[in-house]
């Protein structure tokens, strides 16, 4: 009896090559590893793929082939794709006769469908409203639900090494960084706890997760002083953080990601959840043990610090989603 195939979007990201290693480790699936670009095809293959297949959220004439024969998706988008991910889950309701799950990633704070969401009371001060980017990561919640799709929703914390990757120069070549967190604690996720929680539901399958939504965070908050700390012991060098206006960061990154950080500053992302370890079993990660040891695709968390990064300084990465509109 052949292997039920499951399609893996964004595989070349930090959660994606993490999933496809630990799925390749538990041979349940024939793994389809979805690139936009075609050099990454033998790099995806090497983590354990069986096929790699060219897909863009941009272009619609890639997803028909992509979606041949797939049982389940994981769907994961970067949050400028907006759009694209709206336009392709209409399409996965062409298929859910055939596709029996979708693991979706998504962010702690996407809470519509599971809490009582008032805009008027979620938030630690008058006028502090629901961050746009976390209305977005609901939107993309719904349209898989909408379509009709059984959907499991993984709810990330701020992911490790996310919120350092805007000034990896600086800390390799000054030995510091700053962002406006100061002495907001937040329990920082590892992606590569995403990508085993994501790898067991995908497993374990509809029965036991369809229409569940699990809050993934790390074992700790931390401030970024003690992000500092860990970093610089991973690096073996004295680090120090800065600490930045908000207004500078908004001048920098822009209003969409700056009332998030906000958001972040305003304890809302503190808690740490249990829900990892009862998808897991075990604890998650911490930020130094991600920093000084290799996940499943080889990797150490300080390796991959110094890889690429979406948000540049300068550049507001979310003027156009900032734009996009939720159907009615």
């Amino acid at each position: 009896m052949s292997k039920p195939t499951v399609l893996i979007t964004s595989a070349s990201g930090r959660i994606g090559r993490e999933l496809i290693a630990r799925l390749a480790q538990d041979g349940t699936f024939n793994i389809r590893a979805c690139t936009y670009s075609d050099g990454k095809a033998d790099f995806l293959k090497s983590l354990g793929a069986d096929e790699v297949i060219k897909f863009d959220l941009k272009d619609s004439a890639t997803w028909g082939p992509a979606l041949d024969g797939v049982s389940a998706v994981y769907s994961a988008s970067l949050d400028p794709l907006l759009e694209g991910h709206l336009a392709f889950s209409k399409e996965l309701g062409k298929y859910k006769d055939q596709i029996n799950h979708v693991v979706r990633i998504s962010c702690m704070g996407a809470d519509t469908n599971t809490a009582s969401y008032d805009p008027n009371k979620h938030s630690s001060r008058a006028g502090a409203s629901i961050p746009l980017m976390l209305q977005h990561y609901w939107w993309g919640e719904k349209s898989l639900i909408d379509a009709g799709l059984n959907v499991t929703v993984l709810r990330n914390n701020f992911f490790m090494n996310h919120l350092l990757k805007t000034d990896s120069d600086n800390i390799l070549n000054e030995g510091w960084f700053s962002n406006p967190l100061g002495e907001a604690r937040n329990s920082f996720v590892a992606t590569r706890d995403i990508a085993e929680a994501a790898a067991v539901i995908l497993t374990e399958g509809p029965k036991r997760h369809a229409n569940k939504f699990y809050d993934i965070t790390g074992p700790e908050p931390q401030t970024m002083a003690e992000i500092a700390a860990d970093l610089g012991r991973a690096m073996d060098k004295e680090l120090e953080y800065r600490a930045q206006s908000m207004v500078d960061f908004e001048n920098d990154f822009g209003s969409t990601r700056a009332e998030f950080f906000e958001y972040l500053v305003n304890g809302f992302y503190t808690r740490c959840s249990p829900d990892f370890y009862n998808i897991t079993g075990h604890k998650p990660t911490s930020y130094y043990d991600y920093l000084t040891t290799k996940g499943a695709s080889g990797e150490t968390g300080l390796e991959e610090l110094w890889q690429g990064n979406l948000w540049k300084k300068g550049e507001d990465a979310m003027k156009a989603a900032a734009e996009v509109k939720l159907d009615d």
